[in-house]
């Protein structure tokens, strides 16, 4: 630098930045390079040190300064719960020993991770998207490459690895509009219509997000059921919207009541703006299927009240008890006449991750939205482009599951045998679940007439819900933290949904094989009977 053999002025501070490095590390600074100890002044230290902690500031990012409606947010499903197995977990591996010798998530609806195994054909078409090359090879079906040659056409370069547009790839949505015709008897679908999402979440959160506006009590309300599956609340408090609650009855199957639509609607007037109403058929966590008449009654509500509808439809492939069948709400507001058809606005989601394909990672679905003002669909679309594009990976699975092989097809026998054993399986279950529950003193449970879940009411003494108010802890999620604790199930407490004051509950997956199914069945009672006696 011109200024002799000690460098530039910068060189001291250079140094004692270097000095402070090494103190905080607890390393003696090594100083200039000369023969014998290298020796530093107390006066030295404490200049380093200081400017060692001028360097370290405050963090712009605190939970005091971050966003606070993304720290209202609340997620049960991976909640504390889970937090505390997956700890559990890291302290079975390293030997630590436990009253089991595993912890079985049962708190989320992951097929696969249970142990389900993938449908042949959706993997075919996917793999053979995903490495072309395979076309060529004799070990894949010909309507498995004649489905994945039409994909990759609707692939900018023939290639799952380029964006697609927005709204998803056209002749996926093409075959979405097709599913639905054929599920609703011939009720026309509309491929512009159609929004390739990931996953059914990404097509919630967007509608929400376009919905909601005003302040003070001009502010969006939002009608959810209770209990509810927490991405509703999840995405509400992300968009500081508000909350309207409307309860499902347990005394009659977790049956959804026009009546408490209304109360729930005229109380929320007081407040705020009721103008969206979520409906989840069959329901998550409580695995009722609306009967028509239901939906009928729920349709002419938001058609009086001017709601906008929700259709959270992921289990409709889900439906287990006799009697009863899943109808869509596009299908019954179609069949209600035009005066509802052209003026009620419904948005209907669906999923890979659900139905008998659990295909939760490839995080592919699809939303379709009727009667949407014509310059809101601009908006949208605009919206979702903003995250370019859903994984191009999960709109080909999405397209497997509305166009799976047909009668005729060399896969259709394979296909058919597959579905039908993954639902029977859990249909199976099901009943299992319900009739094991209902033997333990102090838990009922609904029939689970569809979904993929139990949600069991159970009693809890009131000096166990003495020791969990002492824990600060919710009765039931004592209650749920106490079963992980003893028996490495992992469930996730009613509270985390919603529920009745007075009333507890939990949520448990029916997905693990008929066996660890049983086992775990049976784990829950031995706990429940002693946790009586404990807290009686």
């Amino acid at each position: 630098c011109g200024r002799g053999p000690g460098g530039c002025r910068g060189g001291r501070t250079d140094m004692a930045l270097r000095c402070a490095a090494s103190l905080a590390a607890g390393r003696q600074p090594r100083g200039p390079r000369r023969e014998g100890t290298v020796r530093w002044s107390s006066a030295a230290k404490a200049s380093a040190v200081k400017i060692n902690e001028k360097a370290s500031r405050e963090k712009i990012l605190t939970l005091e300064s971050m966003n606070p409606q993304v720290k209202a947010v609340e997620y049960a499903v991976r909640g504390p719960i889970v937090l505390k197995a997956g700890e559990i977990e890291k302290e079975l591996r390293k030997g630590i020993k436990k009253p089991f010798t595993e912890v079985i998530k049962a708190n989320i609806g992951d097929a696969h991770a249970m142990g389900q195994r993938p449908i042949t054909f959706l993997r075919q078409v996917v793999a053979l998207c995903t490495y072309p090359n395979l076309l060529d090879s004799p070990s894949f079906p010909e309507d498995a490459k004649k489905r994945a040659r039409r994909i990759l056409q609707g692939c900018g370069g023939n290639s799952l690895g380029s964006y697609t547009a927005s709204q998803g790839i056209n002749c996926i949505r093409e075959d979405v509009a097709s599913y639905i015709e054929r599920r609703d008897g011939g009720v026309p679908a509309d491929p512009d219509n159609i929004y390739l999402t990931t996953g059914a979440s990404d097509g919630i959160s967007a509608i929400l997000k376009i919905l909601i506006s005003g302040g003070g009590k001009s502010r969006t309300g939002v009608m959810i059921p209770i209990p509810q599956y927490p991405l509703y609340s999840a995405a509400i408090s992300e968009l500081d919207a508000i909350q309207v609650n409307y309860y499902l009855d347990e005394e009659n199957c977790w049956a959804l009541n026009v009546n408490e639509l209304r109360r729930a609607l005229n109380e929320a007037k007081a407040y705020c703006n009721p103008k969206v109403l979520c409906i989840i058929n069959p329901g998550n966590p409580t695995g009722q299927v609306q009967n028509r008449k239901c939906i009928e009654d729920v349709i002419h509500f938001a058609w009086e009240e001017k709601l906008f509808l929700l259709a959270d439809e992921v289990y409709q492939d889900n439906v287990y008890s006799e009697g009863c069948q899943f109808h869509s709400f596009k299908k019954i507001l179609y069949e209600m006449g035009p005066e509802y058809y052209n003026n009620v606005e419904l948005a209907s989601f669906h999923s890979t991750s659900k139905g008998y394909m659990g295909e939760c990672g490839y995080r592919g679905g699809y939303m379709e939205v009727i009667n949407l003002h014509p310059e809101i669909k601009g908006q949208l679309v605009k919206l979702l482009s903003v995250r370019l594009c859903p994984p191009v990976s999960g709109q080909a699975a999405m397209d497997i599951v509305v166009n799976p092989p047909v009668p005729g097809e060399e896969s259709y026998a394979q296909f058919i045998k597959e579905k039908e054993s993954v639902l029977n399986n859990l249909a199976k279950k099901a009943k299992l679940t319900e009739d094991m529950f209902n033997k333990i003193p102090g838990v009922h449970c609904n029939p689970l007439q569809g979904a993929m879940y139990a949600f069991p009411r159970i009693f809890i003494p009131s000096k166990a819900i003495e020791e969990a108010k002492a824990h600060k802890m919710a009765p039931d999620m004592f209650y749920c933290m106490k079963l992980l604790e003893e028996t490495g199930i992992c469930v996730v407490p009613g509270s985390g949904f919603g529920q009745r004051e007075g009333t507890y509950h939990f949520r448990m997956t029916i997905l693990p094989p008929v066996e660890k199914l049983k086992t775990l069945l049976e784990k829950v009672k031995d706990f429940h009977i002693k946790f009586l006696e404990k807290y009686a």
